[in-house]
């Protein structure tokens, strides 16, 4: 996610908390957030992965993945 894209959402935030959006502006808008979305989740999932518990003893074991019931 480019940091053009990110101004890009907040001034159209900011647009449509002072005079509203078209529809054009609300599709592009929801695209930019989704794009958003799944680069911070993306980008979370990444590091998670990268990420191990270092007992007291010396022993690193990585996180284990937790799934949803």
């Amino acid at each position: 996610m480019t940091q053009e894209k990110i101004d890009r959402i907040n001034a159209l935030a900011r647009k449509a908390k002072t005079e509203g959006l078209t529809a054009e502006e609300t599709a592009e808008r929801d695209a930019l957030r989704r794009e958003y979305i799944e680069s911070v989740t993306g980008n979370l999932k990444a590091q998670l992965d990268n990420t191990v518990i270092q007992h007291p003893n010396g022993r690193r074991t990585p996180l284990k993945k937790k799934t949803l019931s």
